[in-house]
């Protein structure tokens, strides 16, 4: 790890938020489920709390707040959050006061063959009322502008071999859900609701689906197929871009207290693979 970065490293941030009604209401929403008044927030709610509120003059081109404050000032453009490995220890309950304590663990660089590559570690550590409730180790990735992320053909209607899995939830990932899910995280990378922007600086095929809502939305298959509250840990690796307008298919299957998962897309890609632990 280069010393150059040693500025940034270890330093925390803190920031404050709350767990309101309001906001997990329109996070159950946002996954079609219906949220009973005084509910524990739902898994991955959490992304959707101590949210960036940098002023628009701190604003960098892609969306993003510019880079030097927290994050170090890495200059490769583009930028991709690639996995998390959360651990759940109490449910956010409405009302609660949180605290997330956040700080940058580790910078790598690295050359691949798409160019120079760049991994910087971030450790959230997320309290509700004093007790931690959710620890999370989130890795981002920033890359050099070099060509264009081709999508994968049509299969002209061939569907992807599911049999080893034995839970599934199809659905097409859309523009609506995409900025919905934007607005929900404050998020404003504009390759998730700015076409031209996403196609012609940053070469994607089409809007890019957010990470963590493919995550959200594998959560939710876990707490449709054994209810809420139920996860010890989940932890997320992105394979390959997910793009509005193609259909995607959720699956999962448990052994034991162990959960695998994964998000797949029409041509039978892996876009995200997960796995999760169950309560004993």
């Amino acid at each position: 790890m280069s010393q150059r970065w040693n500025d940034w490293l270890g330093k925390p941030l803190r920031t404050h938020d709350m767990v309101s009604q309001p906001a997990v209401n329109r996070f159950a929403a946002l996954l079609d489920v219906p949220q009973p008044i005084g509910a524990d927030a739902p898994h991955g709610f959490h992304w959707c709390l101590c949210l960036p509120d940098a002023n628009m003059a701190d604003i960098d081109s892609d969306g993003h707040p510019v880079r030097g404050a927290f994050l170090p000032p890495i200059a490769l453009p583009r930028r991709m959050w690639v996995a998390s490995d959360v651990s759940f220890h109490t449910p956010l309950q409405i009302g609660a006061q949180i605290e997330r304590v956040s700080t940058v663990m580790s910078v790598a660089e690295k050359d691949g063959s798409a160019g120079s590559l760049a991994f910087v570690e971030v450790d959230h550590v997320t309290s509700a009322g004093g007790t931690v409730a959710i620890r999370e180790r989130q890795t981002i990735v920033y890359r050099e502008a070099v060509g264009s992320v081709q999508a994968t053909a049509n299969t002209g209607g061939a569907q992807p071999d599911l049999s080893n899995w034995t839970w599934h939830r199809h659905m097409v990932p859309n523009e609506v859900l995409l900025f919905r899910y934007s607005a929900l995280t404050f998020n404003s990378h504009r390759i998730h609701y700015d076409l031209p922007y996403a196609t012609a600086v940053e070469g994607y095929p089409g809007l890019v689906v957010q990470g963590p809502l493919t995550a959200s939305l594998l959560l939710d298959l876990c707490v449709r197929e054994l209810g809420s509250d139920v996860l010890t840990s989940f932890a997320f690796r992105a394979r390959t871009p997910a793009f509005a307008g193609p259909e995607m298919h959720l699956v999962g299957r448990r052994d034991g207290g162990e959960i695998s998962l994964a998000a797949i897309g029409h041509d039978g890609r892996t876009i995200i693979s997960a796995s999760a632990t169950i309560r004993s």
